[in-house]
């Protein structure tokens, strides 16, 4: 291209940038980057000779015109520009840097600042130290395009004009009387204006919300997304005459607050009447201001895009999500970047995962803790999507009521592959209606926000919003969305609340019920345990007694027997009393051991390791005594009596 010559500039996407800057104006554009200064547009490019003068009338373009007979007089920025040819005639001046210019207002002060692009916002900062007095610490830098920036930041990186508006704000710094009029344009400036923009081509209007430091230019780059106008050609109506500068901000371009009604209109381009020749050295650019535009690409069948290389790869967005990405977490996250990139780091927040843990979170927690659920389906290739984020899902109403209410979901449907993938989750998830759904959409009518609400058995789409719709209305449909949700959530709630109260008086029961069981059971075993001891000690009793009967049968069959009245051998006679008062008489030899009255006591159930044999005057323990010993030396003789005690 013949301004690639001119300014240097390779890259497609910076000469786009420079173009929408300056409205698309190209001599503008050209002057912004090789400025007066350089030397490119002076006396060198003066008026051409006439031999140079007839070339470029055959070749169809308009010779330059000078405010000055003087050759040194720099054109002024409506005069049209001559690129050099690489003919021998023409001369190059090397670049210089390109000078920027500053307009800063604060209270009721304006300083004008001129600097190089090369130069930093600190040192910006640092002049209007001096100017105004007021310490960089406590100064705020207002009205840059691409939002706030950092004093570090080259203002060749933000791609700025050539002429600038910017302001300061010092919210530490009180203000005094006198700046009281300056006070209400910074409150100007943080004020919402809304515009309701009428398009009279489609008749429809469109309501606009934009705080105060949005400027013209930038109202107008929003409507051409919207209504596919390109800026250069948008014809205008309703703003007042002091809004001569599309650099204004639109607190300080006169229009009525709290609401300015506008129209717009694609602008009739004239007939080209000349038809360009072949051959033609110099390129002629005129620019808009004066009010000659160039044909819309459409008029050749060419797209705006091709006309101006936007076709090429390195003009493209970034999109928002990478195709065929395996994870859909990461997806999700690199979709939340390159969104908080494009339009600021306020917007919803996106929830990280898959849809269908997007849903579990939405619809099957507890009914009070239940949300509804936001699918947001984007489409670069509308025209409606660069608006619809930037004016609808970045709002602070919209987003305070999103997060607040909503689980909401993102996904990118530019590419084929992730919407056949969206299309196949919606279709396990919600079914094939809410697939069908989505595939009647066109692309233009994106992007689109479902809201899909979870029942008892299904899941169910209350609203499809389509990008073509205000605040406002999103608004509203979000609230209408939501009055349903609360709805069937409070009977939900009932039916857990009732749910869990049955459930409740069940487990009560249930547990009243184990503990009976359980009582019963520990009284059963210990009834068991009880009658099971009795068995045992009854078997040991038995035991014991058998025991007890077998030793005495064995002592009664071991005793000698008993000798008879008229023996020739001493006898003893002796008496025993049982603790039961009864008497055991027998006849013992004299010279029978002890062991043997023992044994006779023991064979009549009183055993000597539980009794003992006492005599009852003197009282003697006879059990105390050697068992080997006889009657006779017991002194038991001839006749005795004994009684037995138990021993403790």
């Amino acid at each position: 291209m013949a301004s690639t010559a001119c300014t240097g500039i390779d890259n497609i996407a910076e000469a786009i940038t420079l173009l929408e800057l300056n409205n698309w104006d190209l001599v503008a554009a050209i002057n912004g980057v090789i400025p007066q200064e350089n030397g490119i547009l002076q006396s060198m490019y003066g008026p051409p000779s006439q031999s140079e003068a007839a070339d470029a009338a055959a070749g169809g373009a308009v010779p330059p015109t000078s405010s000055s007979s003087s050759s040194s007089s720099p054109p002024s920025s409506s005069t049209s520009a001559f690129c050099p040819s690489n003919s021998s005639s023409r001369h190059i001046v090397e670049r210089q840097p390109r000078m920027l210019n500053f307009r800063v207002e604060y209270r009721q002060r304006t300083v004008e600042l001129v600097l190089e692009e090369g130069s930093t916002v600190g040192e910006i900062k640092q002049i209007l130290e001096t100017e105004l007095a007021v310490p960089v610490s406590k100064m705020q830098l207002k009205g840059w395009k691409s939002g706030d920036v950092s004093d570090s930041t080259v203002l060749r990186s933000l791609h700025l004009p050539k002429n600038n508006s910017l302001y300061v704000l010092t919210p530490d710094i009180a203000p005094t009387a006198s700046t009281s009029k300056h006070s209400a344009l910074q409150e100007s400036l943080n004020q919402n204006f809304l515009l309701v923009i009428s398009h009279r081509e489609a008749q429809r209007d469109y309501s606009l919300n934009f705080p105060g430091s949005r400027t013209i230019q930038e109202v107008k780059r929003n409507i051409s997304d919207l209504t596919n106008i390109p800026v250069r050609h948008q014809q205008w109506e309703g703003w007042p005459a002091s809004a001569s500068d599309d650099s204004m901000t639109l607190a300080v371009s006169g229009i009525s607050y709290p609401c300015h009604h506008l129209s717009v209109c694609r602008r009739s381009s004239p007939a080209n009447s000349q038809e360009p020749t072949e051959e033609c050295a110099d390129v002629h650019m005129v620019s808009d201001s004066e009010g000659d535009d160039f044909e819309d690409a459409s008029e050749f069948g060419v797209d705006d895009s091709e006309m101006f290389g936007m076709g090429s790869s390195t003009c493209r967005k970034a999109p928002m999500m990478p195709e065929n990405s395996e994870n859909e977490a990461d997806a999700l996250l690199h979709f939340t970047a390159e969104f908080s990139s494009r339009y600021g780091e306020t917007h919803p927040m996106f929830y990280i995962g898959s849809l269908e843990a997007a849903s579990q979170e939405a619809f099957y927690g507890k009914a009070r803790d239940r949300k509804l659920l936001a699918i947001y389906l984007h489409n670069d290739d509308s025209v409606l999507s660069n608006v619809f984020c930037s004016q609808m899902m970045c709002a602070d109403s919209i987003v305070s009521y999103l997060s607040q209410n909503f689980i909401t979901w993102a996904w990118d449907v530019t590419k084929e592959a992730n919407k056949a993938r969206l299309l196949t989750m919606c279709t396990r998830h919600f079914g094939s209606v809410v697939t069908q759904t989505i595939r009647t959409y066109k692309t233009d009518q994106f992007p689109l926000l479902l809201i899909v609400m979870g029942k008892r058995t299904s899941n169910e789409v209350l609203n499809v919003i389509q990008g073509n719709t205000t605040v406002d209305e999103l608004m509203m449909r979000l609230m209408g969305a939501m009055e349903i949700f609360t709805a069937q959530q409070q009977e939900d709630i009932k039916d857990e609340d009732e749910r869990e109260a049955r459930e409740t008086v069940k487990r009560e029961q249930d547990e009243a019920y184990r503990l009976s069981l359980e009582a019963d059971r520990k009284k059963r075993e210990a009834q068991e345990r009880e009658e099971a001891e009795q068995v045992r000690l009854e078997q040991m009793r038995k035991e014991q007694e058998e025991e007890k009967e077998a030793i005495r049968l064995s002592l009664e069959q071991a005793l000698p027997p008993e000798p008879e009245e008229d023996s020739a051998e001493p006898i003893s006679k002796l008496r025993i009393r049982t603790p039961s008062g009864e008497f055991l008489e027998r006849r013992f030899l004299g010279s029978c051991k002890l062991q043997v009255l023992f044994d006779f006591v023991a064979s009549k159930g009183y055993p000597f390791e539980e009794f003992k044999l006492l005599t009852t005057f003197p009282r003697r323990n006879i059990t105390q005594l050697d068992p080997g010993s006889t009657l006779l030396e017991a002194k038991l003789f001839p006749q005795e009596t004994l009684f037995l005690e138990a021993k403790e």
